[in-house]
């Protein structure tokens, strides 16, 4: 499939063809919502933690005698069910990673880019370079591409002065095309990928 390459200032500057294997796939819902989960899962920090009993810093005397009371029989005040006692069954510093294949995420990816390219959401550009690290002339330059919601994946390395310039500007994301990945592509409305960033995609995903 083949797609126009626009420059920053909004001009045409040629076409480019794009492989049908990456960018012509039918998105399937299903594939994009296990990579989701499993981007949104692996990030939780998981060092949720309460104390039990054994953690407590209480008196291990027994309370009262054993009979007599006409009350339960307890042996110790760090019990759960007294206040300032440990937590029962609490949180503990874990994991959240759930496991998925590299074939399906390598999939997810495909899938989409695909559903950028299919809802004519996806912009080529020329390069995503700034003569200066000034957020004002960045932002003018966005509105010429009506880039509201956007993320922006460079070659290997970004652009320095787009980088600053692009840090004020609130829902749109620079990124290299290292860190392409599923959930960013899809929480912004747009994507733009630079002719650099097409070919580093389409030499790792064919």
């Amino acid at each position: 499939m083949k797609a126009d390459v626009t420059t920053l200032s909004a001009e045409k500057a040629g076409t480019i063809d794009l492989s049908d294997g990456i960018f012509g796939l039918d998105p399937r819902a299903d594939i994009l919502h296990r990579m989701v989960n499993y981007q949104l899962a692996k990030r939780q920090a998981g060092t949720h933690a309460t104390k039990g009993r054994s953690d407590i810093t209480a008196t291990k005397k027994k309370m009262y005698r054993q009979k007599g009371t006409g009350g339960a029989r307890h042996g110790a005040k760090s019990a759960p069910q007294f206040r300032g006692g440990g937590k029962a069954m609490g949180p503990k510093p874990r994991s959240h990673a759930i496991g998925l294949p590299k074939k399906v995420r390598t999939l997810a990816l495909k899938h989409a880019l695909s559903s950028k390219a299919k809802e004519s959401n996806l912009i080529v550009l020329d390069a995503a370079k700034a003569d200066a690290p000034k957020t004002k002339g960045v932002r003018d330059t966005l509105k010429k591409l009506d880039l509201t919601s956007a993320l922006i994946v460079d070659g290997a390395e970004v652009d320095t002065n787009m980088s600053l310039a692009l840090r004020s500007i609130p829902n749109v994301d620079l990124l290299p095309v290292q860190g392409i990945n599923v959930y960013d592509i899809l929480r912004r409305d747009k994507l733009v990928l630079t002719k650099s960033a097409v070919e580093a995609l389409e030499a790792r995903l064919s």
